[in-house]
């Protein structure tokens, strides 16, 4: 009998109202998801270099990415994931409430593999955060991970 891994998630939000409803959202999942939390975009970066704190963290097969943060924005973190030869490939969903054409249009110049406005609502907000798992678990193909989990 095989065990599957379950499936990782970094979600970067400084929103602790959004984080509760990105993880009651996922917590209906049929998948095995574990969703790692990073307040901004200086704790993301640590966490996916495996720096201090972090230097146990696992690899997210997918990064949900707020663009608007303190410290270090979405855009910053961005460019910065797209531009490391170990990052790059995990896929970023820009997840945000900006519905700004520049800012848009600057995350798919920076690498952003889609990018999800924030609707109103708990229910609403749910069957978008459904949609963006359904979609990159089930319906898109992602690289195998490697053994040490990168």
């Amino acid at each position: 009998m095989t065990t599957v891994e379950p499936l990782q998630i970094l979600l970067v939000e400084d929103d602790p109202g959004d984080v509760e409803l990105t993880r009651e959202s996922l917590s209906d999942s049929k998948l095995a998801i574990n969703i790692s939390v990073a307040g901004d975009g200086v704790e993301a970066m640590a966490f996916l270099r495996k720096e201090g704190e972090y230097s146990t963290a696992v690899t997210p097969d997918l990064i949900l990415l707020d663009l608007n943060m303190p410290r270090k924005d979405g855009r910053e973190v961005l460019a910065e994931i797209k531009a490391d030869d170990s990052l790059k490939m995990i896929p970023v969903v820009i997840l945000t409430t900006s519905s700004a054409e520049t800012d848009i249009v600057k995350s798919y110049d920076l690498g952003a593999n889609c990018y999800v406005t924030k609707p109103v609502g708990f229910d609403q907000f749910a069957k978008v955060v459904d949609a963006i798992e359904d979609f990159w678990f089930t319906v898109v193909k992602l690289p195998t991970k490697g053994q040490d989990g990168t």
